[in-house]
């Protein structure tokens, strides 16, 4: 029999092995690849000792292909609870150096245990992804095992925060977890995601590509979107990561943390009053706007690649947190079409999910034009703006800085969808239709017959700007609450937050609405 100081040794020898199952030469070869182990990914993102590890002796069950000879205490994935910022956090890290860091039916369970335990405590879950995918060896388990993990995705979203951070491979099944998850956050250079790899690919279509064309972090933060933030290395994804994580609440059922902040809520910023051009036709950077407007003109910007007609992020006014989408009149003229309509649509529904305030800046001339956008349902992906515009019913302030034209204007956190305080500068112009477009439709036949067509057109252009191409119009019929002058946006939004913190909205009684997805 042993006695409690042998007991207590054997406890610090499988303390021991778990922290390196698979010995210091796979350590070695992990970070040969320019890549952290499992537990340095956790320890570097958390505060410092604040881990508390479970499940550190678990190990798999199966004895198929050699299995029962090779025994790996954790089974592939670190999991646990920590803090970041002082604030209660459940993780699971996946260890690449245990069997390419594959999924199987214990590994699975881990994942579930803290998943589980992160929705019952109201704590945000973060899952850092270094795996090759479902652990051939045990079969059809493997693949149970992804579905367990996916319908706690989807039970927990809209309850408590979920991040992905991809510190390596994502393949096959391993990448719809993330995809279901709130916030996709990429390394450069060493992560990846794809469901078929590049042999498979070859092999089916002919194609030739490299795994990072196919799935590397550039590639989903500007072409697929699936990525909504990319860090140059390990360090800096941690470093975004924790940024995120301070604009957002612990739960659905909390607010965001508010900081102390010395910014004056009222400030007054002159400059905004000349960033709008004379011309209604010239760019703007709509960056201009909202650094001066947010708490000491920081602007957090998500998926800043992709999409970059409209500006999606988050920032603070008065130390509060809020959700900013903007649309970008120095790309495209700021038009929605169908990449931005689902990227702003997804973070309106966060935001609204999370209890993060919406301000809204306005600048659109309508949705782009051609076969291709229409082709590619235009109708259905800008309708999920919509939706989600009027779905929410978290605090709604929209500033329409210049154009806000035809049914862009209805989409754009509008009066008639519920947005809550609707301002506009003197230089926004609310009409169906730009003045020239109009003036086109209205007047063609008396265009056609002047003798100086271009004369007449000038003329009718400026008479219709002067009478339709301004706020008030709009002001008149209350679908504008205000006309301020530009410099005192950030006291308005101040105060329109201020008089909402406490807004209620009573809902149907209903099981879900149905997005056009």
């Amino acid at each position: 029999m042993k006695t409690h100081q042998e007991k207590y040794a054997e406890l610090e020898r499988l303390r021991s092995r778990a922290q390196a199952p698979t010995g210091e030469d796979a350590i070695a070869k992990q970070h040969a690849r320019g890549k952290r182990t499992a537990r340095e990914r956790i320890d570097r993102l958390v505060d410092e000792g604040s881990f508390t590890e479970l499940d550190r002796f678990a190990v798999h069950r199966t004895s198929a292909f050699g299995l029962d000879e090779r025994e790996f205490l954790g089974d592939g994935v670190v999991t646990g609870r920590a803090t970041i910022d002082g604030r209660q956090v459940f993780l699971f890290s996946q260890d690449f150096t245990v069997l390419g860091g594959s999924l199987g039916e214990v590994f699975a369970e881990k994942i579930c245990k803290v998943m589980d335990l992160a929705v019952r405590t109201g704590s945000p879950m973060i899952g850092i992804n270094d795996s090759g995918g479902a652990r051939i060896q045990e079969g059809v388990v493997s693949l149970g095992g992804y579905a367990e993990i996916f319908w706690r995705n989807v039970q927990a979203s809209g309850v408590v925060p979920q991040l992905s951070l991809i510190a390596g491979p994502c393949a096959g099944g391993a990448v719809y977890s993330p995809a279901i998850t709130n916030f996709v956050l990429m390394t450069e250079a060493i992560s990846q995601m794809f469901i078929t790899g590049p042999e498979i690919i070859k092999t089916v279509t002919g194609e030739d590509v490299t795994f990072e064309q196919l799935g590397g972090a550039t590639t989903h933060a500007s072409k697929s979107g699936v990525a909504h933030l990319v860090g140059a290395d390990e360090d800096e994804l941690c470093e975004l990561t924790q940024t995120l994580f301070s604009y957002i609440p612990q739960n659905n059922l909390e607010d965001p943390p508010r900081f102390a902040c010395d910014d004056d809520p009222q400030r007054v910023s002159p400059q905004l009053d000349e960033v709008v051009p004379d011309s209604p036709n010239k760019p703007y950077d709509m960056h201009a706007v909202l650094e001066e407007v947010l708490d000491y003109g920081d602007f957090f910007e998500i998926q800043p690649l992709y999409a970059p007609n409209i500006l999606i992020g988050f920032g603070r006014v008065a130390g509060r947190s809020v959700g900013i989408v903007a649309n970008q009149p120095s790309i495209l003229a700021g038009v929605l079409d169908i990449k931005s309509s689902i990227k702003a649509a997804r973070f309106v529904r966060f935001c609204d999910a999370f209890n993060i305030p919406l301000v809204t800046f306005v600048d659109v001339p309508g949705f782009l034009p051609g076969t291709d956008q229409e082709y590619g349902g235009i109708i259905v992906h800008g309708a999920k703006l919509l939706y989600a515009y009027a779905e929410a019913t978290v605090p709604k302030i929209t500033i329409i800085t210049r154009k806000a034209y035809g049914g862009a204007y209805d989409v754009m956190a509008s009066k008639h969808i519920r947005a809550d305080v609707n301002l506009a500068w003197p230089t926004a112009e609310i009409a169906v239709m730009g003045a020239e477009g109009a003036v086109k439709t209205i007047f063609r036949r008396e265009i056609a017959a002047a003798a100086d067509k271009d004369a007449k057109m000038k003329e009718l252009i400026d008479d219709y700007t002067e009478r339709f191409a301004n706020p008030y119009i709009a002001a008149q019929r209350g679908y504008v609450d205000d006309v301020i002058e530009a410099h005192r946006t950030r006291g308005a939004i101040a105060g329109a937050l201020a008089m909402l913190e406490n807004k209620r909205v009573e809902r149907p009684k209903r099981k879900h609405g149905n997005i056009p997805l």
